[in-house]
């Protein structure tokens, strides 16, 4: 589990397992629990979050919108986190 000490954030680094969101859901404080979360439709988020307090939306909503550029930054600044599918580089042949 890694906090963000400028914004506040937790992250939890894994797959997306319903073991990995447990580790973070039992991360959050108490008084951030008893709010309402936004998440896509992965399984892992509606065995762990109580119903009462998820809802799963599509991107169409705009909801993870701000997680989701989070998240990519993240990918663009950190190796460890990039997509292989957008880190390449291309060789140039100079006759």
């Amino acid at each position: 589990m890694q906090k963000d000490a400028s914004s506040g954030c937790l992250r939890e680094s894994g797959d997306r397992s319903e073991q990995t969101c447990r580790r973070l859901w039992e991360a959050i404080p108490q008084a951030y629990r008893t709010g309402h979360c936004s998440t896509d439709f992965w399984k892992s988020y509606q065995a762990v979050i109580p119903e009462e307090q998820h809802t799963a939306v599509g991107k169409e909503t705009g909801e993870t919108a701000h997680v989701e550029r989070w998240n990519n930054t993240l990918r663009q600044r950190l190796a460890r986190f990039v997509r292989k599918t957008l880190s390449f580089s291309r060789i140039s042949v100079h006759a």
